[in-house]
């Protein structure tokens, strides 16, 4: 037998259409959300005339050819000319809803819908007055969810006679579809296009939907709000921790240095002297240097001074360098080497009887870059090797900025045996040139 086919009732059509249309306002709230230029627009309060027209046209256009869908296609569901040029104002201020509501209300004026564009154009003025009354922060409150809260406004208004923000920001996309279903019902939907309910009831539902088409879009874009901020409050937080832990290693590096000196001052005065030069050029070098990061070259060229002073100390020290020539612009963070090299010095090199090695060696492999820092001292035991990391300052400092520049991307292995030596090996995630700048 033949399936019989239904359609829907003109009930269901209006629901049906009014779901579709909230649907095309968290598409389209979603999408412009996802450029830049937009979201950087939706983190300040204060626009200027060039940031509310990108706000006004980027909005305004899908709207205005949502409009003209259906006036071609009969889509009722893409025509938002009342949500759209009152969040335009809501969000940007009373000119950037004029604009949008003109952008939307044009095409309805040129099809005869005569009261089209001065009713949109009024929505975009209606929503920006109430931007300049009530506090920012309300409005980026105002969610889908709001009317889960009603209960406490009123109950608010009838203890403190105290009217919330929350209950104008409903009132105002609540009076203005009421005042257009009147208005289309006295002059003609072909004069200002409406959806009407034929029961009190479908029309608490067209009404209800209009608030919705407004709430739903803040609370979107509000959510892409605080998720930026949140990324950039994470970034402030990297920042602060690296520039913690960059300043916990430099007195510690003064210090030791300091202390070498001071065990010179009366036996090697001419010594000490040179030791106090040296160590006068390399704090020369770090005030100069204020950025977290540094090329290859640099930080080997810091490490060479250092040493300089460390051979002073050990005339027997003796330092092997394997450079590769294309590491040497890479960037790596500031002070990475010189902690792992004081390490080799003071905790493995120093005690020995006799003279030491101490080896620095760069190189690539495929896109990564590997560091390697290596002595012949005394080296070290599991336990102790253990409790380097975990309590040391040098390596535990290096290993802790790794870390936290690179997370889980960069590795550092620490591998050694008492009585033969210590290697450090660092690898890193990805390859980093600095820009090259003209004089």
């Amino acid at each position: 037998m033949p399936t019989e086919v239904k359609f829907l009732t003109a009930q269901q059509f209006l629901v049906t259409t009014l779901l579709v249309k909230l649907a095309v306002v968290a598409v389209l709230a979603t999408m412009l959300v996802r450029f830049q230029f937009f979201r950087r627009i939706l983190q300040t309060e204060r626009r200027d005339w060039p940031e509310r027209l990108i706000f006004a046209f980027a909005l305004g256009i899908p709207l205005s050819a949502g409009v003209t869908s259906r006036l071609l296609l009969q889509y009722n569901a893409a025509d938002l000319s009342l949500a759209g040029p009152f969040l335009a104002g809501l969000v940007a201020g009373p000119y950037a809803g004029a604009i949008v509501g003109g952008l939307v209300g044009f095409p309805a004026a040129i099809a005869g819908e005569v009261l089209a564009l001065p009713f949109a154009v009024g929505c975009g003025f209606a929503g920006g007055g109430l931007r300049e009354m009530c506090p920012k922060e309300a409005i980026w409150h105002f969610s889908p969810f709001v009317f889960t809260g009603l209960h406490r406004y009123a109950w608010r208004f009838l203890r403190r006679f105290q009217l919330d923000w929350q209950i104008l920001l409903i009132a105002a996309p609540l009076g203005l579809e009421l005042l257009r279903i009147a208005l289309g019902t006295r002059f003609g939907i072909d004069r200002l296009f409406f959806l009407g309910g034929a029961s009190p009831g479908l029309s608490i539902v067209v009404v209800f939907a209009t608030v919705l088409s407004v709430a739903i879009p803040i609370k979107i874009w509000n959510s892409a709000r605080i998720e930026h901020k949140l990324q950039e409050q994470e970034k402030l937080l990297l920042a602060a921790r690296v520039q913690a832990l960059s300043n916990q290693i430099n007195p510690h590096f003064l210090f030791n240095t300091l202390t070498s000196i001071s065990s010179l001052i009366r036996s090697r005065p001419e010594t000490a002297r040179l030791l106090i030069v040296r160590l006068s050029g390399l704090l020369r070098r770090l005030l100069r240097s204020q950025d977290h990061f540094t090329t290859v070259r640099d930080e080997v060229a810091a490490v060479d001074e250092y040493l300089d002073i460390e051979c002073v100390r050990f005339p027997q020290l003796r330092v092997e360098k394997a450079v590769a020539p294309e590491s040497l612009d890479l960037l790596v963070p500031s002070m990475i080497l010189q902690p792992l090299v004081e390490n080799s010095i003071k905790h493995g090199l120093a005690p020995r009887v006799g003279g030491g090695v101490i080896g620095i060696r760069t190189w690539l492999d495929g896109t990564r870059l590997k560091i390697e820092v290596r002595d012949n001292g005394l080296g070290m035991s599991d336990a102790e090797r253990e409790m380097a990391m975990t309590r040391g300052i040098g390596l535990r400092n290096v290993a802790e900025r790794l870390r936290v520049i690179y997370g889980a991307g960069c590795r550092l292995d620490v591998s050694s045996r008492a009585g033969e030596g210590t290697e450090i090996l660092i690898e890193f995630p990805e390859l980093m040139v600095p820009e090259q700048r003209s004089a």
